[in-house]
């Protein structure tokens, strides 16, 4: 049974999701303040995260900040504002994806669904396999990700893009395969520009100098190239 953390304020927004989740077969804990989800997250483990960005003490962007901490867990932002910066602040900082208030019951299960199933794709299981090049080394079945022998902190979607170029080296990747594999070929809600932010966010961790990538390449008008250079 996948475990589900639902950080919310609105009681009947909590009500009714939480019936639909549990129906869905999810188990769910949930917590309506930061200092609660806090407290809640230090004492357990969870497959997907569920998280409000504007809660009555504090941001969830500030609780996203504290998660990415220790964990790589699939994040969901829930947020009332379709603002761009928004919605680029919540990726950047580690966030998966985002839905905006008020949306419909389907559609945030379908969100919910897919990032689980994404995250499962990428599970290792019991494969005992490591990848390196151009000093970048990951152990899939710890999903620890190291540059030149020093840890690297990856957001979940950071670490299957870099496993997919890692999986496909020296081959041009096209924007719609990427996101084909990443985001389920349902998952229109995902665009280009999505993926220019995880492609930025993931040069700036593994990149010497992010400006001129050396590593993730991109190719005009096709798309994006893992280039070993050793």
């Amino acid at each position: 049974m996948k475990r589900i953390f639902f950080v919310e304020d609105d009681l009947s927004l909590i009500t009714g999701l939480s019936f639909a989740l549990q129906k869905q077969g999810y188990d769910l804990t949930t917590a309506r303040t930061k200092a609660e989800a806090e407290r809640l997250w230090d004492r357990d483990r969870y497959d997907l995260v569920l998280l409000d960005v504007a809660l009555p003490d504090g941001s969830g962007f500030d609780l996203c900040r504290k998660i990415r901490q220790t964990s790589s867990v699939p994040l969901l932002f829930l947020t009332a504002a379709d603002e761009e910066t928004d919605i680029i602040m919540g990726l950047d900082i580690g966030g998966d994806d985002y839905i905006t208030k008020p949306f419909k019951l389907a559609v945030f299960l379908s969100r919910v669904n897919a990032l689980l199933r994404r995250s499962a794709r990428f599970d290792p299981g019991t494969e005992c396999t490591t990848w390196n090049s151009n000093g970048i080394q990951v152990q899939r079945l710890s999903r620890e990700v190291t540059k030149n022998g020093v840890p690297v902190d990856l957001t979940a979607n950071e670490y299957k893009l870099l496993c997919l170029f890692l999986e496909h080296p020296n081959q041009v990747l096209s924007p719609e395969q990427i996101l084909n594999r990443l985001w389920d070929c349902d998952g229109n809600y995902v665009d280009h520009n999505t993926l220019t932010v995880y492609i930025r966010r993931l040069r700036t961790k593994i990149e010497d100098d992010p400006a001129a990538p050396q590593n993730i390449v991109t190719i005009r008008r096709m798309g994006y190239k893992w280039n070993t250079t050793e």
